[in-house]
């Protein structure tokens, strides 16, 4: 959303219009943004090697990029089942329109 916003010229002249976007967050733009910081801020502290050793492989990693990996993999599983619960709201009202 774009508001006006007037700025007055020296000496009581006419003012002239300046565009002035206007930045609007939500909550969830808010946490989003608090979390990243965090996950950052973490990421930064920690770049010391770890072992991993997951099913049938063993190997060394910076915990920093264990880090990132694991907050990758958490986001694509969470948009997944908000994608999969849209679908299945978008069937059911479908279904609902047919009825």
């Amino acid at each position: 959303m774009i508001s006006l916003a007037l700025a007055a010229l020296s000496g009581g002249s006419p003012a002239c219009m300046v565009i002035v976007p206007e930045l609007r967050l939500s909550g969830g733009a808010i946490a989003s943004g608090a979390g990243i910081g965090a996950l950052l801020t973490f990421m930064v502290q920690n770049t010391d090697d770890v072992r991993v050793s997951f099913l049938a492989w063993d190997f060394t990693l910076a915990v920093w990029l264990l880090t990132l990996a694991s907050a990758l993999v958490g986001a694509v599983v969470w948009i997944g089942l908000g994608v999969l619960r849209r679908h299945r709201r978008r069937v059911a009202r479908r279904e609902a329109r047919r009825d």
